[in-house]
């Protein structure tokens, strides 16, 4: 009996056990099915906030952009660029009738070029549907700023910013003006890595870069290339750096001697640096003989209390024969062909100045890489161009007035062949190469066919 009082007992443990596993596996149950309900719930709702944000951000882009073109991530692997064996016209007027075919270019620019390491993959640019607006007010208030890395990436991959609605011939020649910086570019890369090859592994100097302007609210390192529109990019300088709020205001001495503008060896190693690797790089050169008739014309045969003294006296005296005393006095007088003796002498009586100093060393083109290389014979198009394309403000725009000596007549292709014309087929050969380096890096032809 005691045997079978335990067996009942031990059904009935058994018994109560089970259900109590069973009551157990009941309570784990909506445990484990609340946390997966509240993992799908957290999910949803992050899904919903990312559809919502992404769907601002492309608002905010149209918004910003009417018009715009989207950027697309181009087809790999890009084609590789060509070597410059053809002529490309690409609707830019190199200018002047002696410097042989105008509005020419010499490349062969293809439609992506090839990625280097300073230099952003391109993009391919499809067009937008241009959103409907009010006016130039609407178009502006709802323009966001850009960044500098943004304003950079826009003016290397041969796109600008729009100020509003453009149209397709405003937008052809926009891109025409891209496609030019780009042959520019591309063109010196060639022309450096065959005549400097290895330069870019060299450290830069401060010497190097102490004709370089800094605007840092706008992200602007300019070179100054004297005789090729300096005068009035410091104006534009000015504005965009708040001194000054409109280029008319400023004379030209206060844009030289008082534009409170900071040259790139003004920071430290670190300072510079970091400029030279995120700011857009500006030069603008111009024909070489042409800029040199301009120096001579401003400096030699206007008054001049600086340039007459130190550089006339020496290069009457050392040039010329039987020198009247008051020639040798005031240094007044120097004749072009006086000026081209001293500049092509290997041992001159008196220095080199900016004013005549090849760009090729003056601005250290295969050395600082040159986001952007406008031209003198079409700066205003191509200055407002670059100043579209960094976002300055709609209102700012390049000055083409001359108030230095406003009544000569500006230095054009006619006036230096003219003056060249004084000088010898040896003399003129020997100027030509001295600037031969201008003459290939950026593209201008030769000035005379007797050249070689």
């Amino acid at each position: 009996m005691l045997l079978a009082e335990c067996s009942s007992t031990s059904r009935l443990l058994e018994a109560l056990c089970g259900r109590r596993r069973v009551m157990v596996s009941v309570m784990k149950l909506p445990c484990s099915f609340y946390c997966s309900l509240w993992f799908l719930l957290l999910l949803g709702a992050g899904s919903l906030l990312l559809l919502i944000h992404l769907q601002d951000l492309s608002d905010m882009l149209q918004q910003q952009t009417p018009g715009a073109k989207l950027m697309v991530a181009p087809m790999w692997p890009i084609q590789k660029e060509q070597s410059f064996d053809s002529a490309v016209v690409m609707g830019i007027d190199l200018g002047g009738g002696f410097h042989g075919a105008p509005g020419v270019e010499m490349s062969s620019y293809p439609s992506l070029p090839i990625p280097s390491p300073r230099q952003p993959p391109a993009f391919q640019w499809l067009p937008h549907p241009a959103t409907p607006t009010s006016g130039n007010q609407q178009a502006e208030s709802t323009r966001q700023p850009l960044t500098k890395r943004h304003r950079k990436l826009l003016l290397k991959s041969g796109s600008v910013t729009p100020s509003g609605v453009r149209s397709g011939e405003e937008d052809r020649r926009l891109q025409g003006l891209a496609q030019t910086q780009a042959s520019r570019r591309q063109l010196l890369r060639e022309v450096c890595a065959k005549y400097q090859p290895g330069i870019t592994k060299r450290p830069v100097s401060r010497r190097q870069v102490s004709r370089v302007y800094v605007e840092d609210r706008s992200g602007l390192l300019y070179c100054e290339v004297p005789k090729a529109g300096c005068s009035n990019w410091k104006r534009v300088l000015m504005v965009l750096g708040g001194s000054a709020t409109s280029t008319h205001v400023i004379a030209h001495d206060n844009a030289h001697y008082a534009n409170q503008l900071r040259r790139l060896d003004a920071y430290d190693q670190a300072g510079v640096a970091k400029r030279l690797r995120s700011y857009t790089k500006v030069l603008f050169v111009r024909e070489p003989f042409e800029r040199l008739v301009s120096a001579f014309r401003d400096k030699f045969e206007s008054p001049n209390s600086y340039y007459h003294p130190v550089f006339g006296r020496p290069i009457i005296s050392r040039y010329r024969a039987n020198a009247s005393r008051a020639a040798l006095r005031t240094g007044a007088g120097v004749t072009f062909r006086e000026f081209v003796q001293y500049l092509l002498d290997v041992r001159r009586p008196v220095g080199m100045d900016i004013h005549w100093e090849p760009v090729s060393q003056l601005c250290s083109p295969c050395l600082l890489h040159y986001d952007f290389i406008g031209k003198f014979e079409s700066l205003k198009e191509e200055a407002n161009f670059l100043l579209q394309s960094i976002g300055a403000p709609s209102n700012l725009t390049f000055p083409d007035f001359k108030d230095r000596n406003p009544k000569a007549e500006r230095t054009s292709s006619t006036i230096t062949q003219r003056y060249f014309e004084q000088l010898n087929s040896t003399e003129r050969q020997r100027a030509y190469d001295f600037y031969y380096m201008d003459y290939l890096m950026f593209n201008y032809p030769k000035p005379f066919k007797d050249l070689y």
